[in-house]
This record gives structure tokens, sequence and C-alpha cells, in this order.
């Protein structure tokens, strides 16, 4: 099929999700996760109306940013953020979907400063557990975000997080669960540079019960673009 077929497959069942969950399919983002995909199937994506684009590495953001410069599209770092590499994105990047430590945060706040902006961010959670994921424990998150406070020029407008593969998306509802949990917990706590509009979880095995459960954005690759075809190495 298409990228447009597969777009519109994928926005009715963002929409069914969301009604079944008794929201608004409208206030339901899906981000075009493009990494690895050429820049011309990404501008596909974006002229069929997905201009929420996702990429997991520095580089490849800032090449396609550049190569799609004439259209609207709006970049999300979503994958593992590398302290030497955040001078490269930080004014390209609308949201950096992975702050998972202080000094990540620090060098944000840093660089954001330079460029008199502020930078919108979401704190990575690591629900599962495992070991071979970026995140904070559920633990850990509500004195981390309180030391985020600390960043005049970092603003936190939610959560993210990566849940385990499962065959079965049902086994893993609990992850996002869980994740609206604190979601709510932190907007309770009135924290200075903290507006908690963003619950960024989901993707293409498990998006429909993530929206159930309360994700209001989701990140779909496979279901878009098809298979990654990965260099090997």
């Amino acid at each position: 099929m298409s990228i447009k077929e597969n777009i519109d497959i994928i926005l009715e069942k963002t929409a069914a999700a969301a009604i079944r969950s008794g929201r608004n399919p409208e206030d339901i983002t899906v981000i075009a996760v493009s990494k690895t995909v050429d820049a011309d199937r990404a501008r596909e994506a974006a002229e069929d109306g997905l201009i929420n684009l996702g990429e997991n590495r520095v580089q490849e953001l800032v090449n396609k940013y550049e190569l799609l410069s004439d259209t609207a599209v709006k970049w999300h770092l979503i994958g593992h953020l590398q302290k030497n590499k955040v001078k490269y994105i930080i004014d390209k990047a609308v949201l950096i979907h992975s702050v998972e430590n202080l000094e990540l945060a620090n060098e944000i706040n840093k660089r954001a400063l330079q460029h008199n902006i502020t930078a919108n961010v979401l704190i990575e959670l690591n629900i599962g557990e495992e070991e071979s994921k970026f995140g904070i424990g559920e633990e850990s998150v509500y004195e981390f975000v309180k030391l985020m406070e600390q960043f005049e020029n970092i603003k936190i407008l939610g959560l993210m997080t990566v849940a385990p593969f499962s065959e079965n998306p049902e086994d893993i509802r609990w992850v996002f669960k869980k994740m609206k949990e604190i979601f709510n917990k932190i907007s309770g706590m009135k924290l200075k540079n903290t507006e908690m509009k963003i619950l960024s979880m989901g993707m293409t095995n498990d998006f429909e019960i993530a929206i159930e459960e309360g994700a209001n954005m989701v990140r779909i690759g496979t279901a878009i673009f098809g298979a990654r075809k990965y260099k090997e190495v």
C-alpha cells in the first residue's frame, strides 16, 4: 500500500481508540517516525498530512531538516540524545522526547539560553525497567522533575516511554496505565517550568491500547513506511 493509504488506516485507528476512551480524535498527534527513511518518502508523509516527523538520530534529523526546509514539517528528536549532540538540534527540534538525566538537561538549558529560546522537552521513563532502554524509573521521576525547576530555558511538556515489546499488546496495558498515573501526579505538583500536556507513548504494535489508556501522542514508523531495512555493520 502507499504511504497515504497507510496513513489513512492509522488515522482511522487512532480516531477509533480516542473515541473508545471518551476523547476527541483531534486531540491525538501522530508522529511519523522517519528514521532510515529517505527524505522523499518523509516528504510524502508530510504532504499527506503528517507534518510531525520523528528522528532517533541527530545527524538524520539535521540532514532532513535541510532537505525539507521548504515544508511545514515539525521535527521531533525521539531517540537517545547525547550531550555533545544537543547543539546541533536545539534550534531545529520542536520537542525533545528523551530527557532522562540532569547532565543532558543542563546542556539543553545552556544551548537554549545561547539561542534565546525555551526548549520543549518530555521526560523519558523506563516503566518496564528494561536494561536495554534509557529512561528514569518511577521511583526517581518525582524528585527529578523537582530538580528540573532550576533550568530557566527548559519547559517540560509531559512524559514519554517506550513500552516493552509484546506479541499481545494487552500484556503491556499496565505500562500505559502506570504512565497515566505518573502523568497525573506530576500535573498536580504545580512545578514552575512544567505544563503537563503531552503523554507520548505507543508505537506501531501497541498504539491503540496506549491511546485507550491516555496517550495523546503516538510514534508510528513501520505501519506508515513499512519495515525498516537496516544496514548490516
